[in-house]
């Protein structure tokens, strides 16, 4: 049984079709890149998993369960952490303060936070405004891992960072692979990046699935065809 199986999702933001047909697969231990253009559905695919867009149709399970009914904090609780595109770390809050506030008892603890991100560690008490960008990255990947998730999802991991801290936050999630042997849901334009970490990878064009498999497999004619300018 996969981890994480959506089959045939359609969803709507109102009257407008944003999916029309997404399939995809994860397993336990798997890394999943989730790649498309921009505006092909990656986001609303994700929103759809976690209850914030209802899918009008097809199948969305977790570890067997289905997800459709349930609202996004019912599923979180059964273990899938979210590190959102433009992070939304919590401005007021110090740094400290972000990571335990959904803490939830199990591996990930601040102090292994601060050892996988020292940064975090230097700047624990100031607010999370205070911090760069690369940083506030950190803490949201942080703030993921200190729900314990059995799954945790990245969207646009690396968007718009340094390439200094692209290399840190690549190296992280390297580590949560290999180390920890997590399972990751993981959005990024970062192809030759992704080739090293994920296992395999779902391309998506006008809200359907055009292309799955191991991401070995996927040739360069193919990335131009469905990834280029």
């Amino acid at each position: 049984m996969s981890l994480l199986s959506l089959g045939g999702v359609s969803a709507y933001y109102g009257a407008s079709q944003a999916l029309f047909d997404v399939n995809l697969q994860l397993e336990q231990g798997q890394v999943l890149a989730l790649l498309g253009r921009n505006g092909m559905g990656k986001t609303t695919t994700i929103k759809t998993i976690f209850g914030m867009v209802r899918a009008a149709a097809g199948r969305v399970e977790f570890d067997g369960q289905n997800l459709k009914s349930q609202s996004p904090h019912h599923i979180a609780r059964l273990g899938l952490g979210l590190v959102p595109e433009g992070r939304r770390c919590f401005a007021r809050l110090s740094v400290f303060e972000n990571l335990i506030v959904a803490a939830r008892p199990g591996y990930w603890d601040y102090a292994r936070v601060a050892e996988l991100f020292p940064q975090l560690a230097a700047r624990k008490t100031q607010n999370a405004t205070s911090l760069s960008g690369g940083e506030q990255q950190m803490l949201a990947i942080g703030r993921a891992l200190m729900t314990n998730p059995r799954l945790l999802v990245l969207d646009e991991a690396t968007e718009g960072l340094a390439p200094l801290i692209r290399q840190e936050i690549w190296a992280a999630i390297t580590r949560l692979k290999q180390e920890m042997g997590m399972s990751i849901l993981l959005v990024d334009k970062s192809l030759k990046e992704l080739r090293q970490v994920a296992d395999k990878a779902v391309i998506l064009a006008r809200g359907e699935t055009v292309w799955q498999g191991a991401i070995a497999e996927l040739s360069d004619a193919q990335g131009n065809r469905y990834l280029g300018v």
